[in-house]
């Protein structure tokens, strides 16, 4: 009895502190996290489980996760900035640091050279550890007459992602046979984006200058551009600040990721990361999840993944089986899944941008490796009587909108009932 009062009070607590206002001073104690959709993925904020109600055991487990730690996107993010500075460095136009940050670029380069894209060796151990604790809270799921899925989109760190995920599971135990797909079959539901979702992104008229209008506003590039280059003619004719200050936030966030140990965050100020990152947070948030500006289009591009979460569930519950079905696909992808499913503080809706990271948060709904898990219970005297609970990157969550008086578990009956209402 006290262990489960303990539990319940560590899970308590843990709401308060995960789901909480994102505040300016939580930023500039982990400058990490203004990396937004590519902060690590946050295992330090893991905590104990709480246990099922008696008599209750798992037997399936509903799972969708984004690709792990990556490099950027392209290689000209780390190349385009290098060769700035290494042309700067050649006309006597660099301070101290400015020489000090282009020394570090160049290390930063010969570990990203031709890898702008992929899955970093973090990303794949990152993967294996959530399958070695999904193992570790939940072996009953998994045995050799169990049924299990995997399926990715068709980009190659998803694909490795899925493989390291599976692999792990396959050496905890090698009698079980997983199922592993990519293609367009899956990328369809996977990655859907809806026609009008991509036409509110890309018109002119719906949020771009607002938000260029935001950026104007707390984008102040001056005083770090002043430390790093000594000529102001060289400023003037060779470097555009706010490009810079741009290319200089993205890899300093992105080194989390890889493996060479530097940092650039000692080069910004702690208020310069806060906007930057402000201005992320928020092209992010009316693109991909609930802000008001947007009307509430992009629940729309979950909706066949959600049949898909429901249709596969149902069929391991009515053969009364076990099993499992594992899913990987992008930031742009759990964002929206997320908002739909309901998870506490996922699907806020704000209108004004200053409040914008005060309803929702990036880092919070999709780091690196992030993951939506529904891990369901049956009734070891009852197959019919079927509990579930959520778990975002690993750690409980509620749905507020299902009523549940076994929280953090939920009827999956109630549980079924709410998302069959928002697909019809």
């Amino acid at each position: 009895m006290k262990k489960t009062c303990l539990l319940l009070f560590l899970w308590i607590v843990y709401l308060g502190m995960a789901f909480s206002q994102t505040t300016k001073e939580e930023m500039f104690a982990t400058p990490e996290k203004t990396a937004g959709v590519y902060y690590t993925y946050p295992v330090q904020d893991i905590v104990p489980y709480t246990p099922p109600p008696n008599g209750y055991e798992a037997f399936y487990i509903s799972h969708f996760g984004r690709h792990g730690s990556r490099y950027l996107i392209s290689d000209s993010d780390y190349k385009n900035l290098l060769d700035r500075f290494e042309d700067a460095s050649k006309n006597n136009a660099l301070t101290s640091l400015g020489k000090d940050v282009c020394s570090r670029l160049q290390e930063v380069w010969k570990e990203a050279e031709y890898r702008g894209g992929d899955l970093s060796p973090k990303g794949i151990q990152e993967h294996k550890g959530i399958a070695e604790r999904m193992y570790a809270a939940y072996p009953q799921v998994f045995s050799k007459d169990g049924k299990y899925t995997a399926f990715a989109t068709t980009v190659v760190r998803c694909v490795l992602s899925m493989d390291a995920f599976c692999e792990q599971l396959k050496e905890l135990n090698p009698t079980i046979q997983i199922e592993r797909n990519s293609g367009m079959k899956w990328q369809r539901y996977l990655n859907n984006h809806t026609k009008e979702a991509i036409e509110f992104r890309s018109a002119k008229d719906t949020w771009r200058e607002a938000h260029r209008k935001f950026t104007q506003e707390h984008v102040k590039p001056e005083r770090l551009i002043n430390s790093l280059f000594s000529d102001a003619d060289y400023i003037l004719r060779k470097v555009n600040p706010e490009e810079t200050m741009w290319q200089l936030f993205a890899i300093a966030g992105g080194m989390q990721n890889i493996e060479t140990k530097l940092s650039l965050y000692d080069i910004f100020e702690k208020q310069e990361l806060f906007d930057l990152w402000q201005c992320r947070n928020y092209k992010t948030y009316v693109n991909d999840a609930n802000a008001a500006i947007n009307r509430g289009l992009m629940f729309e591009n979950c909706k066949p993944l959600l049949r898909d979460i429901l249709d596969r569930a149902n069929l391991i519950v009515s053969s009364k089986g076990k099993g499992a079905d594992l899913r990987f696909a992008h930031d742009g992808n759990i964002i929206p899944l997320a908002m739909l499913l309901h998870l506490d503080n996922c699907y806020n809706s704000e209108s004004d941008p200053d409040e914008y990271y005060k309803a929702w948060c990036d880092f919070k709904v999709a780091p690196m490796a992030g993951n939506i898990q529904i891990v369901f219970f049956r009734k070891k005297n009852d197959p019919d009587d079927i509990i579930v609970k959520f778990l975002l990157h690993e750690k409980e969550v509620k749905v507020p909108p299902v009523k549940s008086d076994i929280l953090p578990y939920y009827k999956w009956a109630d549980v079924k009932d709410y998302y069959g209402s928002l697909l019809r």
